[in-house]
């Protein structure tokens, strides 16, 4: 529960509205960037599992 709003449909929204509020123009820029935030996220965690090869079965 964030906040007190929960995963319901009307709190996605809220939760949607303030974000905008938030960020505005802004906002297309903060989710590219988090975007590619968890790609690199991910890249990094593929080449430590590959570094790694006692953890493969």
């Amino acid at each position: 529960m964030l906040l007190g709003i929960g995963m319901t449909p009307s709190g996605i929204m809220i939760a949607a509205v303030v974000a905008l509020l938030l960020f505005g123009r802004r906002l297309p820029e903060v989710m590219r960037s988090l975007g590619k935030s968890v790609v690199e996220f991910k890249k990094g965690i593929n080449e430590s599992s590959d570094d790694n090869p006692s953890s493969r079965s």
